[in-house]
């Protein structure tokens, strides 16, 4: 709606998980290494966790991305609350397996071919889980035993776990514990520092189209970083708002006034803020003994 208005080529803080638009801090970058190093080192397990928003899965496009290029198999399975046999039938049809689909005996089958024959022309295959963190104790299980699929020269079934911090939380339960121990490579994402996140702005506005831009003031985007508690999809949702709420006045600068609104709006809470504030009185107000 206002793109014409500030003159951009395309919409810079759409909340689509879209790897054109990655900013590549040092923790996003470490992060994505450590993934394409996995798959390519033939890892195993490995676990991307990180607070909701924080970009994982704009991480896991980025491994799709990379993963096409090189013309790896992958299965990405993108919605957690499945059943065991739901599970096995959604690699089946993302791996496009020759099998009765609703057959786990014959899905188990024609995967371990699949791997085997990319093992044989030096490949691998790799199997993304996204929002791992509502899978249930028995599929969990159900990967644990697939990534028993190995040859000498490594494991033939690459697995991404992705989930939120309730997953690592997860993964050290007790009946978990021999999965926790194949898990090889970790890696957290953190919400941005402040310079994370003025970067961050100015980059996807760089890549719509405004280089140097004027919109946002330093001190605009600090107290962005401060109200989206440097969260990614909270400050593309902040700065989205702010953009339509100036284009709404004809104004070609985002202010701190406009930044107040949106926040209302929006309903949002960060430390210190006055709905915070009215919320913990409240609590202490419970608390006191009568």
């Amino acid at each position: 709606m206002y793109n014409a208005f500030f003159g951009f080529s395309e919409t810079p803080f759409s909340l689509s998980p879209d790897p054109a638009f990655f900013y590549r801090s040092e923790q996003h970058e470490e992060a994505l290494a450590n993934l394409v190093y996995g798959v390519q080192a033939r890892k195993g397990f490995i676990v991307l966790s990180g607070e909701v928003g924080t970009g994982k899965t704009t991480m896991l496009e980025c491994l799709r991305d990379y993963l096409e290029s090189q013309y790896i198999e992958f299965a990405f399975l993108f919605n957690s609350r499945v059943n065991t046999d739901q599970f096995f039938e959604m690699i089946a049809y993302d791996l496009d397996l020759p099998c009765q689909r609703t057959s786990k005996t014959e899905v188990l089958f024609a995967l371990n071919q699949l791997l085997v024959e990319q093992a044989q022309d030096g490949r691998t295959v790799v199997l993304i889980v996204d929002e791992a963190h509502n899978l249930e104790w028995e599929v969990l299980e159900e990967i644990r035993l697939l990534g028993n699929l190995e040859n000498r020269n490594g494991k033939l079934l690459q697995i991404i776990l992705a989930g939120q911090p309730e997953l690592d939380r997860k993964l050290d339960a007790p009946n978990l514990r021999q999965l926790k121990q194949r898990i090889v490579l970790r890696c957290n994402l953190q919400p941005f520092t402040l310079r994370d996140a003025v970067e961050y702005i100015e980059s996807r506005l760089d890549r719509a189209g405004a280089p140097n831009q004027t919109i946002f003031s330093e001190e605009l985007m600090a107290e962005i970083h401060v109200r989206a508690q440097g969260i990614p999809r909270v400050i593309n949702a902040l700065c989205d708002n702010l953009l339509l709420t100036a284009f709404a006045v004809e104004s070609k600068v985002c202010t701190h006034d406009m930044l107040d609104e949106v926040c209302r709006d929006m309903r949002l809470e960060w430390p210190g803020s006055r709905r915070s504030r009215s919320r913990a009185s409240t609590e202490a107000f419970e608390r006191t003994p009568y």
